[in-house]
């Protein structure tokens, strides 16, 4: 009882073999570089929707975050303007 839906496969030169391999290589290396091209047109548009004042933000949400550190652990509350060392610690290190 054969089952004809078991066919064999038809052998390959090994010149049919190296001509797909060579395909497949480069439609890999093809989908690496558009992966590559998307990669960098989203890192182009979360930069242009952030915008120039993503730096501002950024240090007003330090000295937020300094200032509520400050009211939970009784800390003295750092002067504005100044770089502060504790500000670069992580919640681990304080806890």
């Amino acid at each position: 009882m054969e089952d004809s839906s078991f066919s064999t496969v038809p052998s390959r030169s090994s010149t049919d073999m190296c001509e797909l391999n060579k395909d497949l290589e480069k439609i890999t290396e093809d989908v690496e570089n558009i992966s590559v091209q998307l990669t960098w047109m989203a890192y182009d548009m979360v930069t242009l929707r952030t915008g120039f004042e993503m730096d501002t933000c950024m240090r007003e949400l330090e000295d937020a975050c300094s200032r509520c550190r400050a009211a939970v652990f009784g800390e003295p509350e750092p002067k504005a303007g100044s770089d502060n060392a504790d500000s670069s610690q992580t919640v681990d290190e304080v806890e």
